[in-house]
């Protein structure tokens, strides 16, 4: 299975539109959204083309597809216009004998840890960063924010499949990667 996993739309009708067609061009077989899709939040900027309704309607057109949990700026009434659940804190898929788990990065993040057995994998948005750092007993994991990057990283996603992650622009060039 392949999955395109990305983070922080934050309601940018262009980068989702971009988003969406580097899902079908990679041809992946689940979009796995961590967080903060509609809302730009009090801190950030407003992204490019921010109408909030046209990244809504472009996501419940793909909601059979879509598996996501709840980030920061995600809320009860952005979930009673999207056609997909949003407000689960975490999600967990196992692959290759490892749990990933799947969250936003506001609650559980490196300086507080879910329930991880070693080897297991943390990945999550929410900094805008990219990132994937070893430690003694996890892996951290960043897809960095899909419309309003941080620290200089491009606006991108993360690929996994057959035992790789690889982190790509949002013009499909890979530029980490991480093998199981």
């Amino acid at each position: 299975m392949k999955l395109l996993i990305a983070s922080d739309i934050h309601g940018s009708a262009y980068y989702c539109r971009t988003l969406l067609r580097r899902y079908e061009e990679e041809r992946a077989d689940r979009l796995i959204l961590l967080g903060d899709l509609l809302y730009h939040g009090p801190r950030n900027d407003l992204p490019k083309e921010y109408a909030p309704k046209e990244v809504l309607a472009m996501l419940n057109e793909r909601k059979e597809e879509i598996l996501c949990v709840r980030g920061n700026c995600d809320t009860e009434v952005d979930q009673m216009v999207l056609r997909f659940p949003i407000l689960a804190d975490y999600g967990f898929l196992y692959e290759q004998g490892r749990m990933i788990f799947l969250t936003h990065g506001h609650v559980f993040h490196e300086q507080n840890l879910p329930m991880l057995k070693k080897g297991d994998i943390l990945l999550h948005g929410h900094t805008h960063v990219p990132a994937c750092r070893e430690h003694e007993t996890y892996v951290y994991m960043n897809p960095g924010s899909v419309s309003i990057p941080k620290e200089g990283s491009a606006h991108g996603y993360l690929i996994y499949e057959a035992g790789i992650f690889l982190w790509k622009d949002l013009d499909g060039k890979p530029y980490m990667e991480y093998r199981l």
